[in-house]
């Protein structure tokens, strides 16, 4: 199984791809001819550096279409009271006396320096269905778990985040 994506995450996937094929190739593709119209390819550095950004890109649409392949479209609903995907969660961590604010997220959209945690990662599986007030248990691979207490849940339907490079 690969990754889950909801709706808009496969819209912005299939739009970037098609952005890619259309406009981005054709403008690499013409900058690897006027580069190698320049003459001696050998100390070319403008022919290698085209030629790596179009590399770049055919590998970027390889990339994305394979995810799209392998993907299960999940839902993005929840109650109106629960943790769900695009949701910001305040939390309390008992262990360190701190709180901090996330924003739950498919792993494509996930980036943890800017509060965006994925549904996948130990801390969104353990808030996901969860309500103001709980107190979750948060397990980790090495067997290790802590609590947190959810403060409050701050629904969101904006989904502004870019999807990870790769």
């Amino acid at each position: 199984m690969g990754e889950r994506l909801t709706k808009k995450d496969v819209e912005k996937i299939q739009a970037e791809i098609l952005h890619r094929k259309t406009t981005v190739r054709h403008e690499a593709i013409a900058a690897v001819q006027d580069a190698r119209a320049q003459g001696d390819l050998s100390e070319n550095f403008e022919y290698y550096a085209a030629k790596r950004d179009k590399n770049q890109n055919e590998s970027r649409i390889r990339y994305l279409e394979n995810m799209l392949k392998h993907a299960s479209v999940i839902s993005e609903s929840s109650r109106s009271d629960e943790v769900g995907i695009n949701d910001s969660v305040e939390v309390y961590f008992e262990e360190d006396d701190e709180v901090e604010t996330y924003k739950l997220v498919t792993s494509i959209r996930g980036d943890s320096m800017q509060g965006r945690i994925s549904i996948e990662s130990p801390i969104g599986k353990a808030l996901r269905g969860h309500k103001a007030g709980d107190r979750v248990l948060v397990r980790l691979e090495n067997g290790y778990s802590y609590y947190l207490q959810i403060r409050s849940i701050s629904k969101s339907d904006l989904e502004e985040e870019e999807i990870r490079a790769f």
